[in-house]
This record gives structure tokens, sequence and C-alpha cells, in this order.
């Protein structure tokens, strides 16, 4: 019969991969609502608002969750990074690529997350801008994911990973795409409404 194996030891690694992939999926539904509203799908009354206190929550419980993944790791005997591994990109020996990475991302998370808070001082329009780097976070999150992750080449962490790039990729174009309509009709409008270069000067001239 054989033992059972103590996990104690690999506890702390297990808090930080679970963590770090519940992380990931908080991320990817934030992105998911963001698009979402930013392309206006959803237009009935009062979706808009439960969907910004829902992309609020979901950011911020993800931000906790980048935390506990990072700071987890400090307890894990085979990795033992150090504070100066766990703040500073491509510092830590263990595959420091794709830990830099994930470390820059968590950086963006919350600085991109908090600026919510900041809004009004930033401008609104201003910060909407900043805030579509949120796209960037989950990029490098999932670079990440599959290269310093301890589970990348199996099947079910690959599909859950993979599969929300479909509708991420589809709400990013359909949100390019609007943009340029808008900016074409608003240059259209605005070429309605001002006299051509020519009337205008026969008009100075008449006057």
């Amino acid at each position: 019969m054989i033992a059972p194996r103590d996990p104690s030891p690999y506890l702390w690694w297990l808090v930080s991969r679970a963590s770090g992939i519940v992380a990931l999926c908080l991320v990817t539904i934030a992105v998911l609502l963001g698009l979402t509203m930013s392309t206006k799908l959803l237009r009935r009354p009062g979706v808009g608002r439960t969907l910004v206190l829902l992309h609020e929550h979901v950011a911020l419980v993800g931000l906790t969750a980048i935390a506990v993944h990072g700071l987890a790791l400090l307890g894990d005997p085979w990795l033992h990074p150090g504070p100066g591994g766990l703040t500073i990109p491509f510092a830590m020996s263990y595959r420091p690529l794709f830990t830099g990475l994930g470390i820059i991302a968590g950086y963006l998370a919350a600085l991109l997350g908090l600026s919510f808070y900041a809004r009004r001082r930033i401008g609104v329009k201003r910060w909407r801008r900043l805030h579509r780097a949120t796209l960037l976070v989950w990029v490098l999150g999932v670079i990440h994911t599959l290269g310093a992750g301890s589970d990348a080449a199996t099947q079910w962490l690959r599909a859950l990973v993979l599969l929300p790039a479909i509708p991420i990729v589809y709400l990013t174009v359909l949100r390019s795409l609007q943009g340029r309509t808008r900016k074409a009709s608003k240059a259209n409008a605005g070429g309605a409404t001002a006299p051509p270069r020519r009337v205008k000067a026969l008009a100075e001239e008449a006057t």
C-alpha cells in the first residue's frame, strides 16, 4: 500500500498556483466586461450601471488574487524568490522572461485598476484611453501563464486561457471599427457644416 504524500511542503506552491489561475480568470472577465461596455452591445436600461459595478468588483478581487499569487511564493521552499524576485521584473531565477512579464502585468493591473478612483483627476476621456491598456494586462497574463505555469502543457489550462481569446479579439476589432466609424461621422458632419473655402472667400470679398 502506497502511503499518501504529505502536501505540506507544496502548500504555498499550491496556493500560488490556484490564486494565479483565479487571477487570470478574473482579469479575463474584467476585460470582457470592459469591452462589452465600450462596444455598447447591451443597451437595456440599468444594464450599463450593473456592468460597471460588476466590472469594478471583479477587477478588485482580481488584484487581490494577483497579490496572493505573488506573496504565496515567499513561502515556497523550492522556488524561494525573495522580495526582489517578486518585485523586480526578470530578476527571478525561474524562467525569468515569463515571470518578469507576469510581474509587469501585475504592476499594470494595479495601476489601471486603482486609477478608476482617480479618473476625475485624470480626466474621463484620458482615463478611458489609458484604461484600454487593460487588454495588455490580459495578454501579458496569458504569456506568463503559458510560459511559467507548471500546468501550461495541460489541455484544460490551455483551453481556459485561449478560448476567451475568441470573444476578446472579436470585441476588440468591433470597438476599433466603431471608433473609426464615429471619427468618420464627425469628420463628415464637420465638413457638411463648414462652408467651402471658395464660398467663404467670396463671402468675405462681398462684405
